[in-house]
C-alpha cells in the first residue's frame, strides 16, 4: 500500500511523463513542418517512450492499491526558431524531468518504501540515458551550426530510430 505522500508524488510525476508525451509529440509536427522528418521521427519514438514510462508508473501504482488522478495538460510550445532551440529545449526538459524524479526517489527513501525506491530505480538510471543522448545531439547540432548538409546527414540518421520495450523494464 502506498503512503498519501507517495501516491500523490506519483500521480504528479506520471502527469509529468504525459506532458512530455505531449511535447514531443509538438516537436515531432514542428520538425514536420520544416521538413526535417529524421527529427520529427525521432521526437515521435521520444513521445512513445514518455508514454510507455507514463503507463509503466500508471500500472505500478495500482499493482500498490494506489489510485492515479490525471490532470489537464498544459499546451505545449509549438513554435520554435530552429533545430538546435529545439533540442536545447528537449534537453532543458529532460533535465527537469531528472530532478522531479529525483525528488520522487527522496520521498520514497523518507518514506521507506522499498518497492518504490526499486521500482524508481529504473527511472533513474533512464533519466541518465535520456540526457546523454540529447546531449550529445545538441553538441553535434552545435558543431555544423545546425545548418546545411551537416543538419541533413543528422536528419538521415534520425529517420531509423524506432521505439522498442526496454527489455529491463517488463
Amino acid at each position: 500500500m502506498l503512503t498519501q505522500k507517495l501516491q500523490d508524488a506519483l500521480n504528479e510525476q506520471i502527469n509529468r511523463e504525459f506532458f512530455s508525451e505531449y511535447l514531443y509529440l509538438a516537436m515531432s509536427a514542428y520538425f514536420e513542418s520544416i521538413e526535417l522528418e529524421g527529427f520529427a521521427n525521432y521526437f515521435n519514438v521520444q513521445a512513445q517512450e514518455e508514454h510507455f514510462h507514463a503507463m509503466k508508473m500508471f500500472n505500478f501504482v495500482h499493482d500498490k492499491g494506489g489510485r492515479v488522478f490525471l490532470k489537464a495538460l498544459d499546451q505545449p510550445k509549438n513554435e520554435y526558431g530552429s533545430a538546435i532551440s529545439v533540442i536545447e529545449e528537449a534537453l532543458e526538459h529532460e533535465r527537469h524531468i531528472t530532478d522531479s524524479i529525483n525528488k520522487l526517489m527522496d520521498i520514497a527513501i523518507k518514506e521507506n518504501d522499498h518497492s518504490v525506491i526499486s521500482f524508481l530505480k529504473w527511472y533513474v538510471d533512464e533519466q541518465v540515458e535520456e540526457e546523454a543522448t540529447i546531449t550529445r545531439l545538441v553538441a553535434k547540432l552545435k558543431m555544423i551550426n545546425g545548418e546545411g548538409l551537416g543538419l541533413l546527414t543528422i536528419d538521415t540518421e534520425l529517420l531509423a530510430r524506432t521505439f522498442t520495450v526496454p527489455v529491463e523494464a517488463n
